[in-house]
């Protein structure tokens, strides 16, 4: 049964010059589905502890053609084996479909196809995460900034993997698979609550500029992740999370 309520929710982008979206109105679709559509942050503790959930299943949806690597898949488990409690295990599990052709993509559409592909959700101990790598870009993508991924509910992101593919390809731009690899990581610890956004924070680094990410020089969680002359001079190097943003996680349950 559809339901036509509307609520709003926080929107958080990766970008490789610094900046952030926010946008309102996605529509829940249905009660039983009703715990993977709240406020982005919101189910933090449940992703990183295993008071309610002792597994975690992703679901990965690519467009044909714009999978994602298989380095970037492994570097993603072993980021995510290093930051939850899970006893029962991570299952990444990965399935294509053809494209929307929707693409430049708003985030009202996004949500569309996570409505119409999205196949797990929770069910008993098991929590379950939707990651959709889109053929395409976001809108209102400009030559300045561009966006590479989107966390926009509990336990819901976007990977534009047609953006990370034009970038790839660019000189002396970073490998596919470590921006892959970083875009992941960085939208999916939104989704773990950082920074100050579902997960407390156990001292002062949240950047002022940019809500919701990490003041600390070279972190993951920094609104622009930049090393040398920014995204494209980072070199193969996947940025990690400091030890402030590892505090906040430990102290929500958390690795």
């Amino acid at each position: 049964m559809q339901i036509t309520k509307l609520f709003g929710y926080l929107l958080i982008s990766s970008f490789i010059l610094i900046g952030c979206s926010d946008d309102d109105d996605t529509p829940v679709t249905n009660t039983l589905q009703a715990n993977n559509k709240k406020p982005l942050g919101s189910s933090a503790n449940d992703l990183l502890s295993a008071t309610n959930f002792n597994s975690l299943t992703i679901e990965i949806i690519a467009v044909q053609g714009f999978e994602p690597t298989s380095q970037a898949i492994q570097g993603f488990r072993e980021f995510l084996q290093d930051r939850l409690f899970k006893p029962d295990g991570i299952t990444i599990t990965q399935r294509s479909i053809p494209s929307s052709g929707k693409a430049p993509f708003s985030i009202e559409e996004i949500v569309e196809i996570e409505n119409t592909t999205r196949t797990l959700f929770n069910k008993e101990d098991d929590i379950t995460v939707y990651v959709y790598f889109a053929d395409g870009s976001k809108e209102n993508d400009t030559n300045e900034q561009v966006t590479l991924g989107s966390a926009y509910l509990n336990t819901s992101m976007v990977i534009y993997e047609g953006t990370l593919r034009a970038l790839s390809t660019r000189p002396n731009s970073p490998s596919l698979s470590t921006v892959e690899t970083a875009t992941l990581n960085h939208e999916f610890s939104h989704l773990m609550g950082l920074v100050n956004l579902g997960t407390p924070l156990q001292s002062e680094h949240e950047d002022p500029d940019a809500s919701n990410h990490c003041n600390v020089s070279s972190c993951l969680m920094e609104a622009a992740i930049e090393f040398g002359s920014g995204m494209m001079g980072m070199g193969n190097v996947i940025p990690e999370l400091d030890a402030q943003c590892i505090a906040d996680l430990q102290a929500n349950g958390g690795r």
